[in-house]
């Protein structure tokens, strides 16, 4: 394998090992986030999709340069004479542009995938700070609202009281007439 190919294996090898790490439970979303949103990230986030565009070019490159080859050497005209030597070389040929093609079509497949996983999961650390958020909002607007119905319930036990207070007195008053009535 040429050096030039061996890098790209080399590319397609770091981007499974990074696909693993973001789709198995290895951080915690807010810890992506937070590596996503650093300062080196940043700086690199400011020309990323030139970057993007650079790589998918260059890998696009690469896949045509595979599919040129391997119509190359599918081409292969059987005639009688052909050593056996000759015909394992170009079945060798043909085999090593076919390996190159699924190097770069994979390498292109999982930019792409690596790029939908990091918006994916910088969405899902929004949402869950969003979430927590709102659930702290509600907690509190639930604490606040069980205390005013405290308030309430206090008030008008205390308007309760002061109602049957003022029964009591009514009544009373009503007797204390009746009984001055009676003995006058």
């Amino acid at each position: 394998m040429s050096l030039v190919w061996t890098l790209i294996a080399g590319f397609l090898y770091a981007e499974i090992a990074l696909v693993l790490l973001l789709v198995l439970p290895v951080a915690s979303p807010y810890r992506w986030n937070r590596f996503f949103k650093s300062k080196f990230l940043a700086l690199l986030a400011q020309q990323a999709h030139i970057y993007f565009f650079l790589i998918m070019g260059v890998l696009v490159l690469f896949l045509l340069e595979a599919i040129r080859e391997m119509r190359k050497y599918s081409n292969h005209e059987q005639s009688g004479e052909v050593h056996l030597n000759v015909e394992m070389q170009h079945s060798m040929r043909l085999f090593r542009a076919q390996r190159n093609f699924y190097i770069s079509g994979f390498a292109i497949f999982l930019v792409l995938v690596i790029r939908r996983l990091v918006t994916l999961v910088s969405a899902q650390a929004n949402l869950l700070a969003q979430s927590e958020a709102s659930m702290k909002q509600a907690q509190s607007a639930t604490a606040a609202a069980r205390s005013l119905m405290e308030d309430k319930k206090t008030e008008k036990a205390k308007e309760a009281g002061e109602d049957t207070t003022l029964n009591e007195l009514s009544s009373l008053r009503r007797r204390v007439q009746g009984l001055t009535a009676r003995v006058s």
